[in-house]
């Protein structure tokens, strides 16, 4: 059963859904990336499979529109052996006005055990969460504005890969902050492992002071904001989320916040730098430094497979 004080974690402390890194101890993230590290190097194996998740059903439910997460969950889950089963959504009762609840109900009459839930409504897989059985397992692949704790993780799996530790880092996240679900998850794993600094960079349209209430520091200046950073994770500009012109244009944001090789230079030598996708070339950053020798952009992208690997098989391996 849930602990009644964290729905993610069961009356022992143990992960059995994940929702949010908001509120999520130390030792759990860790444990998480610990666990990630045996499934990085899957991909040199002839056979790429583990049989931790054989006779379970996996469910994605992508209610919003996705490719990479989606993909690497959906690789994520075959590897561990599941089966696997992702909902067509515009083809789903949904699109006929089938509520959430109801979706998921018939699904778990098809024998689900674990739910991936991505949804443009901030909290759905709270409530997912909250109505399933204790058998269930809920993974949030990104809600609304709220959060994305598979990105953080991740993230903080990259950071940790090409750092070490992140008790000495200063890390700088850049851009549209004020719509970014990864911006929040970031934030709450770097202060929860230990980051001193850690800041927002961006027009004060899109990075508003509130976020000084998490423990950063807001800079619309690009330049301070990004001096002497050892991570720098750059976001997308989120034009499907935004109401009303919060930006003049698109180029002059580029010129302003457009992350450069000429800009990169106000970083540490050996900063690297983070971007959890879609790219857009020209807009938030340049071809030379997204192509470049201090972009790990790709990492992430690998990393997340095994990241994802690590939380279904730890969720289903915690039931109640």
């Amino acid at each position: 059963m849930p602990s009644p004080r964290n729905p993610q974690l069961n009356q022992h402390g143990e992960l059995i859904h994940l929702l949010s890194l908001d509120r999520l101890p130390r030792d759990i993230l860790t444990h998480i990336l610990d666990t990630a590290t045996s499934f990085v190097g899957m991909n040199e194996r002839e056979v790429k499979k583990v049989p931790l998740l054989r006779g379970k059903s996996v469910f994605n439910l992508f209610f919003e529109n996705s490719t990479r997460t989606r993909t690497t969950f959906d690789i994520a889950a075959k590897r561990l052996s599941a089966d696997v089963f992702t909902l067509d959504i515009g083809r789903s009762s949904t699109s006929k006005g089938e509520t959430l609840l109801d979706t998921v109900d018939n699904l778990s009459a098809m024998a689900a055990d674990l739910f991936v839930v991505r949804h443009s409504q901030s909290g759905a897989p709270y409530l997912i969460a909250q109505h399933v059985a204790p058998h269930v397992h809920v993974v949030n692949a990104g809600d609304g504005w709220h959060s994305h704790p598979t990105q953080g993780l991740l993230d903080m799996y990259t950071i940790r890969h090409y750092k070490q530790d992140f008790s000495n880092l200063v890390v700088a996240i850049v851009g549209d902050v004020l719509h970014s679900r990864v911006a929040r998850s970031d934030i709450h794993a770097l202060k929860v492992l230990g980051c001193p600094e850690v800041r927002v960079v961006g027009p004060r349209t899109l990075a508003p002071a509130g976020f000084e209430s998490m423990g950063t520091r807001v800079f619309d200046n690009l330049q301070e904001g990004i001096r002497d950073a050892d991570v720098i994770i750059m976001l997308r500009l989120q034009n499907e989320r935004m109401s009303g012109a919060l930006l003049p244009s698109r180029e002059e944001y580029f010129k302003t916040f457009g992350l450069t090789p000429e800009k990169l230079a106000w970083a540490r030598p050996d900063a690297i730098v983070m971007h959890p996708g879609p790219i857009n070339r020209g807009v938030e950053i340049d071809s030379a430094v997204a192509d470049g020798p201090q972009a790990v952009i790709l990492s992430q992208v690998a990393f997340g497979i095994a990241v994802r690997m690590a939380v279904m098989a730890i969720v289903a391996g915690n039931d109640a």
